[in-house]
């Protein structure tokens, strides 16, 4: 399916249905997604309208519906465009050395903690379990796999490549994983929906200390 992109000049382009769906945006689309973001922010739920959008982010509703959908598809969009700001290892059949596999999981680590503390995403999962009790609300699911579970698989991605080239050992892919999220996470972020404010000086060695216990859990005598 082909969609149309408006361009800054007011003029349209041809761009891939399929690389919207997946979260591959262009300049334009993205620079729309993220003052939708900002929106969202400053706002809250009601501030984030096709109308408001459009003239924020000097568009056309038109250009926004063919984009994004409805307001689930925006959400989607919007969900997927923050939860790709968590970089992981992406290129397959590429061998990772002890210390690229470290780097690669530190880098993890700091993303996810950047994101997650972020005033974005903390909108988002306030806004997620405010509505949780409405019929019909979606914010929630959308979170889970458009965002969470986006994260995940790229996550995942990256241990199996570890295994892979014989550097981590483990029976259970996703125990693993979840090991490595928890180690790197914690309860920060129940306190960060609280209020607690981020203490961001501290993510890089908060993340490097939960990448060597995690290598420490499933290194094998490579690393």
């Amino acid at each position: 399916m082909l969609l149309l992109r408006q361009t800054g000049l007011g003029e349209e382009e041809v761009v891939s249905g399929e690389a919207a769906s997946a979260g591959e945006f262009s300049p334009r689309q993205s620079a729309v997604l993220a003052e939708a973001l900002r929106l969202l922010v400053e706002g809250g739920d009601k501030a984030l309208t096709t109308a408001g959008l459009a003239r924020a982010a000097n568009c056309s509703k038109e250009s926004l519906y063919k984009w994004f959908g409805d307001r689930d598809g925006l959400l989607s969009a919007m969900i997927s465009f923050q939860a790709s700001k968590v970089r992981t290892f992406e290129r397959s059949g590429e061998r990772l050395s002890a210390q690229g596999l470290i780097d690669h999981l530190e880098l993890f680590g700091r993303d996810l903690l950047d994101v997650l503390s972020g005033e974005v995403s903390l909108a988002l999962n306030r806004l997620a379990i405010g509505q949780t009790s409405r019929d019909g609300s979606k914010l929630g699911q959308l979170l889970l796999e458009r965002g969470r579970r986006q994260i995940d698989r790229r996550a995942r991605a990256l241990l199996d490549a570890g295994r892979r080239d014989g550097l981590l050992r483990f029976e259970d892919g996703e125990e693993a994983y979840r090991t490595l999220y928890g180690l790197i996470v914690s309860d920060l972020h129940v306190r960060l929906l609280l209020g607690e404010r981020p203490e961001t000086k501290t993510f890089p060695a908060r993340a490097k200390k939960a990448v060597a216990a995690f290598i420490t859990l499933y290194g094998t005598e490579k690393t």
